[in-house]
């Protein structure tokens, strides 16, 4: 008995230390309970040789296990999924024949509708978080259950959930994973933790007309963050749901539909021309006001389209009689040595202070008194600014362009005044669901956006682009993110239809992701993702100057020089 007993064991490597014995057939969910008083996170997720499960799953042979916290953005999606369905089930219990959607991340959270007979008030939302808690503390398992397509499409067609049901006949395999949790079934594009009971940390906050959901953010360190306002990005949500309108375009399936039927060239053109019109209107507004916007500073994330739409706006400009004058931050950098350090001991090019500033705002006020003034050039080789006779002299109805992650930093422009200076915001606000319940990240888009792009202009495989996106996002957090607000205008870059022009770019450079890497299950969700699109693959339709010509190439603007961001 005893040999059979020893027979039945496995062994495991856990966050690289053991091995340690258990039984076969243990889960991970009882692995996680022994080490979870030694995490300062709550585990809700592992690695299995670099394959990740959820908790549910169990263990028959000897492996590696890594376990992944509410800190890790895999993490973290897990949790805002799982609790996003305790939010769903909620609202149907206490609002029968309501629909909610899940719509977009705003105010660090997740901004979701509940569509009723009445609006919904801040009694309502403090109602449905009393009842979340209550089917939290009960702590119901979410069930998983394999069912046919055909299936899954009554379900939804029952629960009035139709986006899920057009979607679904894109859906190439014969079946479907199903979650349910007590009463209610739905479909999520991807892992849950295994019970509600380990949803306790969330708040809800009324946002007219909606509700934003918080959650532990991992940019955030795993913490439910103070709620921020953010009005101005949230009005160009709402305008960017008025496209979506007038596009006839709500979900995934709608475009796939548009796709297969071969009817996507003119919703392209209007696509691309509502982009035009909001450039023309920005323009416009900046040339009413000429001699005071003297400096129109342009700031945005990475792969937020920020080259092309500088272009864009500049020629727009010119269409209204003006000149505008571009300089180029990057020549103000101080001396290599000079840069500043990082946390790691490495220099750090996207700190405020590695742009030469006072040099910078002397050369700036020369420039707006009218003086000839000779800027310099950084030579990115010898790490050093040189002089090469390029100067610069402007009129008083000529503005100068400036465009950089600091641009919103009034840091930057310290001896401008601020009635002086013009803010544009852009980022890539995607306008675009999955489904009812399931919304497609900005950040995603983004992602995919520069993966395209470091293949095509900067020799990097998927691999190098996924490795450095954390640190991308970071400096994102700290640098852009905290003064997008004090935008004077947001520019919203996303293209309804780009993932599906972007799908046949980046699955090859996805696939190319060892089963061994890090970032092999990141790549594996991206794929995932990308499968719900139809590939557009016919391109004559988009513009030389579109948005998205930046990472698929073609663009007039710029030829296959190397594009920074």
């Amino acid at each position: 008995m005893g040999n059979k007993k020893m027979e039945s064991m496995i062994a495991i490597t856990i966050n690289n230390e053991g091995p340690y014995k258990y039984q076969q057939g243990v889960s991970l969910e009882e692995l996680a309970k022994d080490f979870q008083p030694n995490t300062r996170y709550l585990i809700v997720a592992a690695l299995i040789d670099n394959q990740l499960k959820e908790l549910k799953h169990t263990l028959d042979e000897d492996c590696e296990v890594k376990f992944i916290d509410i800190s890790s953005s895999i993490g973290s999606r897990i949790y805002q999924r799982s609790l996003s369905f305790v939010f769903i089930r909620a609202c149907m219990e206490l609002y029968s024949g309501c629909k909610v959607s899940v719509e977009h991340s705003i105010s660090k959270g997740l901004y979701c509708e509940v569509h009723y007979k009445r609006p919904i008030d801040p009694q309502d939302t403090a109602r449905i978080k009393e009842r979340m808690q209550e089917i939290i503390e009960e702590d119901v398992r979410f069930e998983k259950n394999r069912v046919p397509v055909d299936e899954a499409k009554d379900i939804f067609r029952d629960y009035g959930q139709i986006g899920k049901v057009r979607l679904l006949k894109y859906r190439e395999k014969p079946y479907i994973n199903i979650y349910q949790c007590g009463w209610l079934k739905n479909y999520f594009y991807g892992y849950m933790v295994p019970s509600t009971g380990y949803l306790k940390e969330f708040n809800l906050h009324y946002y007219s007309p909606g509700i934003i959901l918080q959650y532990p953010r991992y940019e955030d360190g795993g913490e439910i963050p103070a709620f921020e306002e953010h009005s101005k990005l949230f009005k160009i949500f709402r305008e960017s749901e008025k496209w979506g309108e007038i596009l006839e375009i709500d979900y995934v399936a709608s475009l796939n539909d548009l796709i297969v039927t071969q009817r996507e060239g003119e919703f392209i053109r209007i696509a691309e021309a509502l982009h035009e019109k909001k450039i023309a209107e920005l323009a416009d507004g900046i040339a009413e006001n000429i001699h005071e916007k003297r400096v129109v500073l342009i700031a945005g994330p990475s792969s937020s389209g920020k080259t092309t739409f500088a272009q864009r706006l500049m020629i727009q400009l010119k269409v209204n009689g003006i000149k505008p004058v571009a300089i180029s931050l990057d020549d103000y950098f101080v001396n290599r040595e000079d840069t500043p350090l990082d946390e790691k001991g490495q220099y750090d090019f996207e700190a405020l202070h590695a742009i030469d500033l006072k040099l910078f705002n002397e050369d700036l006020e020369k420039i707006l008194r009218g003086e000839e003034v000779e800027v310099p050039t950084f030579n990115f080789h010898t790490g050093k600014r040189e002089y090469k006779g390029h100067k610069i002299k402007i009129k008083p109805d000529q503005p100068i362009i400036l465009e950089g992650i600091h641009g919103l930093n009034d840091e930057l422009t310290s001896s401008i005044p601020r009635r002086n200076k013009y803010k544009i915001y852009i980022s890539a606000l995607t306008q675009l669901n999955v489904d009812e319940h399931n919304r497609i990240p900005t950040t995603d888009t983004r992602l995919i956006r520069r993966i395209v792009r470091d293949s095509k202009y900067r020799s990097k495989n998927a691999e190098e682009t996924l490795s450095m996106w954390n640190s991308v996002r970071q400096g994102e957090e700290k640098n852009i993110f905290p003064f997008q607000e004090g935008a004077d205008a947001i520019f919203n870059s996303a293209l309804f239809y780009e993932l599906s022009v972007l799908k046949k770019y980046v699955e090859p450079l996805l696939r190319q992701v060892d089963s061994t890497s890090p970032y092999y299950s990141e790549a594996k969700r991206l794929m995932k993702f990308l499968s719900y699109f139809v590939a557009l693959e016919n391109e004559e339709d988009i513009p030389k100057t579109s948005i998205l010509r930046e990472f698929i190439s073609g663009s007039s603007f710029h030829s296959d020089e190397k594009l920074e961001d």
